[in-house]
């Protein structure tokens, strides 16, 4: 079989048309299969969806019980047959529960990759290479210039600086899914056993986690009453990127600004939102962790989807693998 036969880019998104479903679509469909529960990954409204437990359960919790017509639970290394082709899911490292899909049909296999990290992460489960035909790789830092630093030395300087400036509070903004429970548990691991205060908003995800047995130890909401502000003197404070940017940021005690993304390596990014303390932690792979998985799935084809395309292309050219843009619009860098 053509591999263009059995995945094509539509406007709703990556298409299979002998098994009719869609991967990760934008727009409502019939039978939409879900990577991971990301809001531009996983939008409501499909008639049904196929995805890991944890990620309809996390759908559930940012949707409402409602958010699809029917819903299957898939586990990982699971295989399904959906109108003659083969489908199973496969730990991809991005974020809890989250997954890359294997797509099957005579002895042709296409693995759809979604987003994926490879450094090691105590909040989801560790990616799994797959060997492949076809590998449909993301390209959000596919440039040289985006190496990213170990995770530990970065929170290690948040930790630092806590303790430089004990008077003042340290505000982290961190997306809700994945990269605040990450942020957290690193926290943790690095010996911070204190109180962490959360964002409202991080609330039921956080729970969520906990329930899945991942620890982030004691949490607590950080609300400010009248006269209080004094408390959050040496507090960590996580919420997501847009609390920080509205009044209820301004309610800490001389805070210090953190952000919690790949983007913090551009220092453009840094100064466009006001970043006192950049933490470079991403949850997607760096260059060098997308060529090495290239590599590692033994692929004789690579499809670069949403992020920097043209680069990953152009290296696929010069090492001799067939490579080519699939061009997808809708999906963003929520989880960064």
């Amino acid at each position: 079989m053509n591999p263009h036969q059995l995945l094509i880019p539509r406007p709703e998104g990556l298409y299979c048309p002998p098994g009719d479903f869609f991967i990760d679509p934008v727009r409502p469909v019939a039978r939409a299969l879900i990577t991971h529960g990301h809001a531009d990954h996983a939008r409501p409204g499909h008639a049904h969806v196929l995805a890991t437990p944890q990620t309809l359960d996390i759908m559930g919790i940012r949707y409402g019980e409602n958010f699809a017509g029917a819903s299957q639970a898939t586990d990982f290394g699971e295989s399904l047959d959906i109108n003659g082709v083969r489908v199973s899911f496969h730990p991809a490292g991005h974020v809890l529960g989250s997954a890359q899909i294997a797509v099957e049909k005579d002895g042709l296999r296409i693995v759809a990759s979604g987003d994926y990290k490879r450094r090691p992460d105590a909040t989801a489960q560790e990616f799994e290479p797959v060997e492949c035909d076809v590998f449909i790789t993301e390209a959000t830092f596919a440039l040289p210039v985006f190496r990213h630093p170990d995770d530990k030395a970065e929170i290690a300087r948040l930790l630092k600086s806590v303790r430089q400036f004990p008077e003042r509070a340290h505000l982290v903004g961190a997306y809700a899914l994945g990269k605040a429970q990450r942020v957290i548990k690193l926290i943790r691991q690095a010996g911070h056993n204190e109180p962490i205060y959360i964002h409202g908003a991080l609330q039921k995800l956080c729970d969520y986690y906990q329930s899945q047995g991942i620890d982030l130890g004691p949490l607590e909401p950080a609300t400010i009453e009248r006269g209080s502000k004094a408390q959050f003197a040496g507090a960590i404070v996580v919420g997501t990127p847009s609390a920080f940017a509205d009044r209820w940021a301004r309610r800490f005690p001389d805070p210090v600004a953190s952000f919690a993304s790949g983007w913090m390596r551009i220092r453009q990014r840094v100064k466009q939102r006001g970043v006192e303390l950049p933490l470079i932690i991403s949850d997607h792979s760096d260059w060098d962790e997308l060529i090495a998985t290239i590599r590692e799935v033994k692929a004789g084809e690579v499809w670069v989807t949403h992020g920097r395309e043209e680069a990953l292309v152009r290296w696929c050219e010069l090492n001799g693998i067939k490579a080519r843009p699939l061009h997808l619009v809708g999906y963003e860098d929520e989880a960064e």
